[in-house]
């Protein structure tokens, strides 16, 4: 799913992905943010948390992962990964990027993503 910027915080910019609902609870959609793909996860309580898309070991599409208690488990080698931090849980891999997120009084989801992590995204253009 594609989205476009809205105004942000200093060095921010800010992607409106569209209303919660888009997300089921308990489950994680991937979302083409400024042609980057971005994971988005929503508990059963309407918390959302935001980290790259795809495992740094093999690059299975978390989305596609259960989620639970707070992590990830990815689908392709069932590596865990702490959905707030990234950290991984148990195993050598890498940590996840994650992103800022906010459901607004609309039950929008924003995700907001770094200026120097976009530039990073365009080979630093």
């Amino acid at each position: 799913m594609s989205t476009s910027p809205t105004l942000t915080p200093r060095g921010f910019t800010g992607f409106d992905l569209g209303p919660i609902d888009r997300i089921p609870p308990g489950e994680g959609q991937t979302f083409l943010v400024d042609d980057h793909e971005i994971a988005v996860f929503r508990t059963r309580d309407d918390v959302v948390y935001a980290t790259q898309a795809r495992c740094p070991h093999k690059a299975g599409l978390l989305a596609d992962g259960m989620m639970g208690d707070g992590k990830v488990i990815c689908p392709m080698h069932s590596y865990k990964f702490d959905l707030a931090t990234g950290t991984p849980l148990g195993n050598g891999c890498s940590s996840l990027r994650t992103y800022r997120t906010e459901v607004t009084a609309e039950g929008r989801v924003l995700v907001w993503v770094l200026q120097s992590a976009i530039r990073d995204w365009d080979g630093g253009a």
